[in-house]
């Protein structure tokens, strides 16, 4: 099975973009559980809710890929987890970043910030510089990850269209 991992800022279609490509390709998606767990949560986050939230990513990626065809994809990654973890609390902790070193994914899909940003109550970084920054903290993270990587733009259809090409020709 290969592993797809859609990653990039708040706001820019990943969701949308792992689900089309989990039925295009008839295989399973794993959709991201931060979200999940902070709407769950009665309070604002703290940095001990890190290490559950990477640690349910997780386990929902693990259950998907024991039941996926010839495809996984994933919905964030634990790089996310890091960058979030850092530019909150200037930290990450020990265990996200022996997990990030032990997972193994075979292709990164970066979806662009060319995407109007939509409000949300669990976004928190609506403006251009924000954007721009986390786009490019994600941007290195692909760069140097040693996995072949797409950056991802344009309309809804013309993701699909290109990231489908994309897994087709890299894997």
């Amino acid at each position: 099975m290969k592993k797809i991992v859609v990653i990039g800022p708040e706001s820019t279609g990943k969701s949308t973009l792992s689900e089309a490509l989990a039925k295009e390709l008839s295989t399973l998606w794993v959709p991201e559980y931060a979200r999940t767990y902070l709407e769950q949560l009665d309070r604002p986050y703290e940095e001990g809710d890190m290490l559950p939230i990477a640690m349910g990513q997780l386990e929902r990626e693990d259950k998907a890929a024991a039941q996926a065809g010839q495809f996984l994809i994933c919905d964030t990654d634990l790089y996310v987890m890091k960058v979030w973890s850092e530019h909150s609390f200037n930290r990450c902790n020990r265990r996200i970043m022996e997990q990030i070193a032990a997972r193994k994914y075979d292709l990164y899909l970066l979806t662009d910030i060319d995407f109007e940003w939509t409000p949300d109550p669990l976004r928190e970084h609506p403006t251009p510089g924000m954007r721009y920054y986390f786009y490019h903290q994600y941007r290195d993270i692909v760069q140097n990850s040693g996995v072949p990587w797409q950056n991802i733009s344009g309309t809804h259809e013309t993701r699909l269209a290109d990231a489908l090409a994309v897994i087709r020709s890299c894997i």
